[in-house]
């Protein structure tokens, strides 16, 4: 199996990963010279801040994945590979994958980050994640399963758990699924569900640190936890999960929570691929790199995105937040530089500007900080609604997200709640059987 890219007399930009930040390079570069290669395992690419709400049913896939194809057909000094990446081999200048080697001039990594069970392989193998579209579209799934299984359960400690979410992490993933299944439990449940007492049904948000979005003002981070306490979500912190065996949540705090449905969004881990030496990885497996985005001890490689770790920055010693913006960011100062390369220019720094960051938390309540101003509510609701809409690739898919959200802001009644299931082979339940559910204590 080989990648058929005839080489031309332009130099080679392979870029691995089509996120939000290989997607930015990936525009930025066409007609800038060079010949470019996207190369991703997934024939599309997929808009991670609205992955929430397919998994809660708000919206359907295809409304925030994009096939590349698609977006760069008619560039014919564009590649794309539908692969895995490997590993590295810069002497030789090779990308290995899983279709063959593909020869780059200049490597960009912007694989991204996946989710993070901090080395606990059983939580693993039975919580649910939520960094993809498909793990979003599972979840969707093992959600409103539970729902129709606890309608017909006799047993009411069984039911109980069948009933019950938890949600595992406080950053703003952990915050919008809680708020979106609040929302759900509030105006869905009764309705499409009329044999079951939604009141019984309890969410749970368990938090590592002392504050929901720690990387948020402690003001913002009090404002979203008032916000889901009215929406009935019970927030537990600081504790951290410790086991979920037998269809039970453990935590630090000796909590034990019964539920059918455990959420893990508790933080994320860079990507990896082989050939990197182990002096070029920092914290979390981010490749570090210069002011530049160049990889350290690799000569014509760099990193962007959830991937890398930028050294030398004074105001970031830890290296940037894993961000949308600092990916879009990096990604339009290592095309600036590629194509300062061409002109025998000297490149310029990297040099992040916070733009503002914001969370939502149900309808009609968000929090945002932009511009050193902080605030909440309806309005930050809106700024959020307007910032991710703008962001939402194609006319037509931002039509049809906005006309969702009318619809579902008027009356709830969109018609996305549908339990789909892969035809052949079934990928394995991650949900636990629930053999001896035990009870919530503090």
């Amino acid at each position: 199996m080989r990648a058929n890219i005839e080489r031309t007399g332009k130099k080679r930009v392979v870029i691995v990963g089509g996120g939000l930040g290989g997607l930015e390079l990936t525009f930025s570069l066409l007609g800038a010279g060079y010949q470019v290669v996207l190369v991703d395992k997934n024939n599309y690419h997929q808009f991670p801040p609205l992955i929430y709400q397919v998994a809660s049913g708000g919206l359907e896939p295809s409304s925030i994945s994009f096939p590349f194809r698609r977006l760069f057909q008619g560039n014919k000094d564009f590649f794309f590979r539908m692969a895995e990446a490997e590993s590295v081999d810069t002497r030789e200048k090779i990308l290995r994958t899983s279709i063959g080697t593909i020869q780059y001039d200049y490597l960009v990594l912007a694989a991204g980050a996946k989710t993070n069970f901090f080395g606990n392989k059983h939580i693993e193998s039975t919580t649910l994640p939520m960094k993809t579209v498909s793990q979003a579209m599972h979840l969707r799934n093992t959600i409103l399963q539970n729902l129709e299984k606890a309608e017909v359960e006799d047993d009411p400690e069984r039911k109980q758990a069948l009933m019950n979410v938890v949600v595992v992490g406080g950053g703003a993933s952990g915050v919008e699924i809680a708020g979106a299944i609040a929302e759900m439990k509030i105006n869905i449940i009764a309705r499409d569900y009329p044999d079951l007492d939604s009141s019984q049904m309890h969410i749970y948000l368990v938090n590592a640190g002392d504050r929901l979005l720690a990387g948020m003002d402690p003001r913002s981070s009090a404002r979203a936890e008032r916000d889901l306490k009215r929406l009935h979500v019970h927030v537990r912190q600081p504790q951290f999960a410790t086991d979920y065996r037998d269809g039970v949540l453990e935590t630090s705090a000796g909590l034990r929570i019964p539920a059918a449905t455990v959420i893990w969004v508790s933080g994320i881990c860079a990507n990896h691929i082989g050939g990197v030496p182990a002096e070029s990885l920092g914290h979390g497996g981010r490749l570090l790199t210069d002011r530049f985005c160049r990889v350290k001890g690799l000569e014509g490689v760099y990193a962007i995105g959830d991937q890398s770790l930028v050294e030398g920055d004074g105001e970031y010693p830890l290296g940037h937040p894993q961000l949308a913006q600092v990916a879009m960011q990096q990604a339009k100062t290592v095309a600036d530089n590629l194509r300062r390369q061409l002109k025998g220019e000297a490149p310029k720094p990297f040099k992040y500007k916070n733009l503002g960051t914001m969370a939502t938390i149900g309808r009609n309540h968000a929090v945002a900080e932009i511009a050193g101003r902080k605030f909440g509510g309806f309005l930050a609701w809106v700024l959020w609604l307007v910032v991710h809409l703008r962001s939402i690739l194609g006319v037509k898919n931002k039509a049809f997200i906005l006309l969702n959200w009318i619809w579902n802001y008027i009356n709830y009644k969109q018609s996305l709640r549908l339990i789909l299931k892969a035809s052949g082979k079934e990928a394995a339940e991650r949900s636990p059987s629930l053999t001896s559910p035990g009870k919530e204590g503090e």
